[in-house]
């Protein structure tokens, strides 16, 4: 069973575990509908948690009646001090009543010690449990939802027929010759997967990156520089757990710096959702709506992209280091779906703007990591790669990350003339929801860019019009 330990900055989690009991068909088919390695102890788990849960009841039910005895004996004490006259018989009563008490707060010590005990292997399998999963996340296979600036009639049957490798465009080859990449001596210099961009394809990822935050910031998010490097129990409250061996507890993705409790972030969401770790967002009908509260972050993004992938491992499309701009959203529960579906809009928008084809998915439940409980992807067409590949994702965490960061929110409700708490309004502790998505995945857009507007003719490729202002309004490189 997955265990985490937390430093002194982080609390530990709050985990609604009567509600997970009432939903436990829900968390089971969330489970298996991942397909997680460790579905078979995640699944044990969450069977053991009802009866861990009465027991928990039960030794709290011991407790209040030893607590009772306690104090009936303390009483009794407190009484025979005021009537001293009869020496003997209170003295002997007095032996007998303090041995019990004594017997009795033994006995308290070992039942709570049994309830701290219960308490923490519930929460362990709440923690180790994956989110739950919208209703409408298909199962195995995604579905796409839209078309951005499609090559065909999307209504037809014949749409694959426009899409065709073309391996004049790849992009490897194009940077390469332009003298604008060298992955082989980024491969001497750092290993594998790694790679230095010079003169227009450095100016381009620049530009992108201005693009993204100019657009982010229209839209009316606060950009923010984050740190590059996270506490371990920070990354784990973000979700970030290996897929590809759970069981064993190796890390697939995140790079753990030895020696340290820390470890290199593998998103800016990560350290973008540590911002608010245990603060409470205050919500009142007098003052100005802290929520939601939306940020941009600029962050290189660490990954050890383990495991096999093939065509991947060349080029700029899975690397190990790379820039990315992200954009986090905090709100109340009852607004995250209506946020994800504006994430989606403005990643769309972009694409769009930029020029390049692409379709919008709707993930499966085995494509989604433990937070989401509703990803959408949108894969660019490649045509050097000869395939769409993924540039960017939004998801809905709702609260499963907020819990594990033990961000809150105060609700006043209220008659309408009045935010503070009395007999009329009533006080809600609430967790908030939180949401992410890729305003700019850098070298996997560069690399789209880079194969769609390639002209094998001219051996020039176009820039997008809205990145021209960023790159001192050329046109072609």
């Amino acid at each position: 069973m997955f265990k985490r330990f937390y430093s002194s900055g982080l609390k530990k989690p709050v985990f609604d575990i009567k509600s997970v009991i009432g939903n436990i068909n829900g968390y089971k088919q969330s489970i298996h509908s991942r397909q997680l390695l460790n579905h078979d102890e995640l699944a044990l788990g969450l069977e053991n948690l009802p009866l861990l849960f009465q027991s928990w009841k039960d030794y709290h039910q011991q407790l209040a009646e030893i607590q009772v005895q306690r104090k009936a004996i303390e009483k009794q004490l407190t009484l025979g001090k005021k009537f001293e006259q009869n020496a003997a018989k209170n003295s002997t009563g007095q032996s007998i009543d303090k041995n019990k008490l004594k017997n009795l707060k033994l006995q308290s010590q070992n039942v709570t010690e049994l309830i701290n005990n219960a308490q923490d292997k519930m929460n362990d399998i709440c923690d180790s449990l994956p989110n739950l999963v919208h209703h409408s996340c298909p199962a195995v296979a995604p579905v796409t939802t839209d078309w951005i600036n499609p090559l065909h009639d999307v209504s037809k049957d014949n749409q694959q027929e426009s899409y065709v490798a073309d391996p004049r465009k790849d992009h490897i080859s194009i940077l390469t010759q332009k003298g604008l990449v060298d992955f082989s001596a980024a491969a001497s210099v750092s290993g594998t997967s790694f790679y230095y961009l010079f003169d227009e394809a450095a100016q381009l990822e620049q530009a992108l990156i201005q693009y993204a935050v100019q657009r982010a910031r229209a839209h009316g998010f606060r950009f923010t520089l984050p740190p590059s490097i996270a506490r371990m129990d920070v990354i784990h409250s973000c979700g970030f757990r290996p897929r590809d061996d759970v069981a064993s507890g190796e890390e697939n993705q995140i790079y753990h710096l030895s020696n340290t409790d820390k470890g290199l972030i593998a998103t800016a969401e990560i350290t973008l959702a540590g911002l608010n770790a245990n603060k409470v967002f205050h919500e009142s009908a007098k003052t100005r709506p802290s929520l939601p509260l939306k940020l941009c972050g600029l962050s290189k993004s660490f990954r050890k992209e383990a495991g096999a992938r093939g065509k991947d491992t060349k080029g700029l499309y899975r690397v190990h280091e790379f820039s990315k701009v992200e954009l986090f959203i905090w709100c109340r529960p009852e607004e995250s779906e209506t946020h994800l579906l504006s994430l989606k809009n403005f990643q769309m928008d972009m694409i769009k703007e930029l020029g390049l084809t692409a379709k919008v998915m709707n993930m499966p439940a085995n494509d989604l990591g433990a937070p989401a409980f509703q990803k959408y992807d949108i894969e660019c067409w490649m045509p050097g790669r000869g395939s769409f590949g993924e540039t960017s994702s939004t998801s809905n965490c709702t609260d499963f990350q907020s819990r594990r960061m033990n961000t809150r929110f105060i609700s006043h409700v209220s008659d309408g003339h009045d935010a503070k708490p009395n007999k009329q309004n009533k006080v809600q502790t609430q967790f908030v929801h939180t949401l992410n998505g890729t305003a700019m995945a850098i070298p996997r857009i560069i690399m789209a860019i880079v194969e769609n507007f390639y002209n094998p003719q001219t051996k020039m490729v176009a820039i997008p019009k809205p990145l021209q202002p960023f790159m001192n309004n050329k046109t072609h490189f």
